[in-house]
């Protein structure tokens, strides 16, 4: 322990230190008086060494030491300048003057002194704080962005500022950070400061209690013991909530960055096997419809042979769905502008489909017969038959499905509905995701979770757009919407 630090060590120096710094003023006022009188000067010039005295000992010492010199400095003025000379006269009015005289110099000189030392050390330690501050700014730009922020900060504001201690929470992980000396009762400070919400100061303890706030979020809290301002304790929270905000940020986009290229290489993989399936595709497709073309064919060979073609389309729709998205993902596919006739369209999908749709019925319901759209033909066509397809797939058993399409507000809708399970309203945008399959029904048919993304990629590359709504009683109904004349209406 250093002796400055104990109480009476430290008084007994400032005792001394009193008593030293007025002897030294005491024996410059009774050197210049005995060689003022050897001299033979009058009180004149004396007085004024005197006053020059006084005013020096307030400017270094402080008014206490300087009174002691004044009453020295008007009895030497009393003993060997006025008459009757050595002799102590104390009640002549001219030793009040001259006591006075010096108590005023003191106390207003001294009082200027100590607001100038008060103002200048106040400064001094403004500009220490601030280069403290700009220090731990410069530093938290440096701070390793992989590694966790808390530890790296609390030891930096430790050093920097030359605290006792110094804990921090982060919200974003749940952990608490210390550096210094911590006892048991105070590990918790800064998780409490979070939880309570609020700002605190503890003057016995020495502790200041700051929220880490950027804008209107709190991402965690500081608990600082030392000696600094509330002022630079605001400003060293908010760079600590800025350092801790910026971290939490890099850590998001570097999860981001990650999802993106594991993405990227999945559909990449995808992609080349599609490309790679394409050209067997094409050969046992052309096997099967030799074999047709040899004849002589029994019943189960027949059905052997249809069950190939089926599935060897189902195969080539798939492949053709996974160019298709990768292409729209890349906008290196180029729309088509064809004139639509929505109710020609609608009813060629559903031709098609309808061997497909396990036995559910369809019904279709087309408001206007001449309503038309300008687009792309091959994807609006896909987008529908997935549609359909989910119908069959997740319909209950011989439940009717139903295909509509209306004009609305300067745009065509086009809606498919089914009675099956619910969709749970935190999946019914993520099945417009890419491999994403809700975990309600995802158990009820194979799939991919590739042809609902097609969709959604489908109608914003029309300016439209795609949803679901699903409910228990009135069922599930997905939904493309498309403006009429190519652009989104304002």
């Amino acid at each position: 322990m250093k002796i400055a630090n104990i109480p009476g060590v430290r008084g007994r120096r400032t005792r001394y230190q009193f008593i030293g710094e007025s002897l030294a003023g005491c024996w410059v006022v009774a050197l210049l008086g005995f060689s003022g009188y050897i001299l033979h000067f009058n009180s004149a010039p004396v007085g004024f060494l005197f006053l020059l005295v006084v005013v020096t000992e307030a400017i270094l010492c402080g008014f206490w030491q300087a009174t002691i010199v004044s009453i020295l400095a008007c009895a030497c003025l009393d003993y060997f300048f006025y008459p009757p000379y050595l002799t102590l006269n104390i009640g002549d009015p001219q030793d009040w003057v001259a006591l006075g005289a010096f108590e005023i110099s003191a106390l207003v000189v001294s009082r200027v002194s100590s607001r100038e030392q008060r103002s200048t050390h106040e400064a001094a330690l403004q500009r220490t704080a601030m280069e403290q501050l700009y220090e731990l700014s410069r530093s938290t730009l440096l701070i390793n962005l992989h590694q966790p922020p808390g530890p790296q900060l609390t030891q930096l504001i430790r050093r920097i500022f030359e605290l006792e201690g110094v804990a921090i929470f982060d919200a974003n992980s749940g952990q608490c950070d210390r550096a210094g000396d911590w006892s048991e009762t105070q590990f918790d400070l800064a998780k409490e400061c979070f939880f309570l919400h609020s700002d605190d100061e503890d003057l016995a303890a020495r502790t200041s209690q700051r929220l880490l706030r950027v804008g209107t979020n709190t991402v965690g809290a500081i608990v600082i013991r030392g000696d600094l301002s509330p002022l630079v304790t605001d400003a060293l929270a908010s760079l600590a909530a800025i350092a801790l905000d910026r971290c939490v940020s890099f850590e998001k986009e570097s999860r981001i960055e990650a999802a993106h290229q594991s993405e990227r290489l999945r559909a990449a993989v995808l992609d080349s096997l599609a490309h790679a399936v394409k050209t067997p595709l094409t050969a046992i497709q052309t096997a099967s419809s030799g074999l047709r073309e040899v004849g002589s064919l029994n019943d189960p060979q027949v059905s052997l042979v249809s069950l190939i073609e089926e599935e060897s389309s189902q195969l080539n729709l798939l492949c053709t769905r996974l160019l298709q998205t990768a292409k729209l993902e890349a906008n290196q596919m180029s729309l088509g502008k064809d004139e639509i006739a929505i109710a020609d369209l609608v009813s060629k999908v559903i031709r098609e489909q309808s061997s497909r749709m396990a036995g559910h019925p369809i019904e279709l319901a087309v408001a206007d017969p001449g309503l038309t759209i300008e687009g792309d033909i091959e994807l609006l066509s896909m987008a529908l038959v997935q549609f359909l397809d989910n119908a069959a797939k997740y319909s209950y058993p011989g439940m009717e499905v139903k295909v509509a399409a209306w004009e609305s507000h300067a745009e065509v809708l086009m809606s498919v509905h089914n009675f099956g399970p619910t969709i749970p309203i935190k999946d019914r945008d993520r099945i417009f995701q890419r491999f994403y399959r809700s975990d309600g029904s995802k158990d009820m048919a194979a799939g991919t979770g590739i042809g609902l993304s097609t969709v959604k990629m489908a109608a914003e590359a029309h300016q439209g757009h795609a949803w679901v709504i699903s409910d228990a009683q009135e069922g599930t109904t997905f939904f493309l919407s498309l403006p009429q004349n190519g652009r989104r209406p304002q």
